[in-house]
């Protein structure tokens, strides 16, 4: 049993880390404070090939696995960048996937590249007011009229769709009541986001200001038929393909940005010094970050045996739900003891930390609820009743 990475990882996370020194905390808190989106620190990553990291070599990917995209989600986030950093790329890592799997060969020449050179900005339309994590439920619907689809409804908290020009969209081609299974009869599209016909509205929140998050109004949104991915109603089955991998990028970014806060409060212990002494000579300030060492380590050991899993070709639910769990909840501990052992000044945006502890928050509780992921567990693992 060998957890080194090898050379060629441990290259990967050096290079990364290297290029994310040029986009320090100064950069990532003015992103922050006036809502902008980093620009400049996502086109950096797509000139040096990182967007393409887990897509095909013989679309200008580098053909690796998700191992190598959690060391690059993960080197991101912990340098200071957060989720704000990381969020801005996501999609581009691995959300196409499905395009992947299930495009032909002509729509893979087609969308591929782009994306993967940083030319697309892409967005994922899945989540509705009224579905939420019932993906089953969900009202958009598509309707085919010639050589093309039709498109009403709307999406909610989808990211970056103020910054793109592609999307990635479910919708429902076959009525609810007409389908024999509820995964049946939604269909995936990737296309423009053509603002003629969808209207986008900002949701302000608590925190990643830098990266948007919106309600998208589909009016009459008109989709070509080559634009259709897999199979029409086979949607479902399509997205499935990108979930495991999400839980694990998810949970190393969440580890990520643990360890970002972790650095800044062990850094703060031993310079702050009140009594005449440094405050982390205090045990009540040692062991709460020790603890966090140990349970962020915990956690990243979960995260890369999940991905290895994954990309070992063997089943990895149960590793990827549980790795999403536990990181987001490592992740969020630490960031929440920075801010208490910064004290006063934990509160203050210049120490950063009070940023990272809002951003630690999102991982808890997107793509999945921490309750759906146990509610999983139990069922698929311990062989519980199911309870949803």
């Amino acid at each position: 049993m060998d957890f080194a990475l090898t050379p060629e990882q441990a290259q990967i996370r050096e290079q990364v880390a290297r290029l994310c020194t040029r986009f320090d905390d100064a950069y990532w808190l003015e992103r922050e404070q006036t809502a902008t989106f980093p620009d400049a620190f996502v086109n950096a990553i797509a000139d040096a090939n990182w967007l393409g990291i887990a897509m095909p070599e013989e679309y200008g990917g580098a053909g690796l696995g998700i191992t190598e995209a959690a060391l690059l989600m993960q080197a991101i986030a912990e340098s200071g960048a957060g989720m704000s950093g990381a969020s801005a790329i996501h999609i581009n890592i691995f959300g196409l996937h499905p395009v992947v799997v299930h495009g032909t060969a002509e729509q893979k020449a087609r969308m591929l590249p782009p994306l993967i050179a940083g030319k697309d900005r892409a967005c994922f339309g899945v989540t509705e007011p009224n579905a939420g994590l019932n993906t089953t439920e969900i009202t958009t619907r598509a309707e085919k009229r010639g050589d093309r689809y039709v498109v009403h409804g709307t999406k909610i908290w989808t990211s970056t769709a103020q910054e793109a020009n592609k999307i990635l969209l479910l919708a429902r081609t076959t009525p609810l009541d007409q389908v024999k299974r509820k995964t049946h009869g939604l269909t995936l599209f990737y296309t423009d986001l053509d603002r003629r016909n969808v209207d986008i509205r900002l949701i302000h929140k608590m925190g990643r200001h830098a990266v948007d998050s919106n309600m998208v109004f589909f009016e009459g949104l008109e989709i070509p038929e080559e634009n259709r991915i897999g199979q029409e109603g086979e949607g479902f089955r399509a997205i499935l393909h990108g979930i495991n991998p999400e839980r694990v990028l998810v949970a190393a970014e969440a580890v990520g940005i643990g360890r970002a806060a972790l650095t800044r409060a062990a850094r703060y212990a031993r310079e702050r010094v009140v009594f005449g002494r440094p405050i982390g000579q205090n045990q009540g300030i040692q062991h709460p970050l020790a603890r966090n060492w140990a349970e962020l380590t915990a956690a990243e050991l979960l995260v890369y045996k999940a991905a290895w899993l994954y990309d070992t070709k063997q089943e990895c639910g149960a590793e990827a739900n549980a790795a999403k769990y536990f990181a987001a909840e490592a992740g969020f501990r630490a960031a929440e003891q920075a801010v208490m052992t910064h004290g006063g000044m934990g509160y203050a945006a210049e120490y950063h930390v009070e940023r990272l502890f809002r951003e630690a928050m999102l991982p808890r509780i997107a793509p999945v609820s921490r309750e759906l992921i146990l509610s999983f567990i139990a069922e698929r693992v311990l062989e519980q009743p199911k309870s949803y």
